[in-house]
């Protein structure tokens, strides 16, 4: 079973903020799968069932996003037949509505990544990235809580509707599959 965390920071004040991409991208595989996140744990909401033929459990942490891994690590206990951990969330280096696919790797920054790397004890999970763009002048951790601009919100729609079909062929097909259908150039 795919276990597919998507980062963000719960609450109402944080839900159309670039930190919440990964949320975003949770809540359109849940609609369109018919995987309503109505099941709770301590530290996240659930949803599981099947895109297409694979079994996957979606979740969205309760916890704030430099604590994700507190979510992870406690949806591994309690579903223990995870055999893969695919990790959605935002990206500062990447142009806004960007979608980037990798395997593994290091955390690039992001805390959310970070928290979930430390307390794993491992990077060895997939990540789907969504480029927000990088700020001109406002710091970082002031940025990624701002909401999307108008000319943003429709970039960042799309982005999200791509991101949703690129795990839908990730779950089924494995991420080199996706990597080759999602990693071209913006035109």
């Amino acid at each position: 079973m795919w276990l597919v965390v998507g980062l963000g920071n719960p609450g109402d004040i944080y839900a159309g903020t670039r930190h919440n991409a990964g949320f975003m991208v949770i809540d359109v595989l849940a609609e369109s799968h018919s995987l309503p996140l109505k099941n709770r744990a301590k530290n996240y909401i659930y949803g599981r069932g099947f895109i297409s033929k694979r079994e996957v459990l979606l979740i969205k942490p309760l916890t704030f996003m430099n604590r994700s891994g507190m979510a992870v690590v406690e949806a591994l206990k309690r579903h223990e037949d995870v055999d893969n951990i695919l990790v959605v969330c935002d990206d500062i280096d990447l142009e806004t509505g960007t979608i980037r696919i990798k395997k593994s790797g290091s955390s690039g920054g992001h805390k959310g990544v970070e928290s979930i790397i430390e307390t794993l004890g491992t990077n060895e999970f997939g990540r789907v990235r969504i480029g927000i763009g990088r700020p001109d002048r406002t710091a970082v951790e002031h940025y990624v809580l701002k909401n999307f601009t108008g000319r943003e919100k429709k970039i960042i729609e799309e982005a999200v509707l791509e991101a949703a079909e690129a795990i839908s062929v990730i779950v089924n097909k494995g991420i080199s599959h996706a990597q080759n259908l999602y990693h071209k150039a913006k035109t």
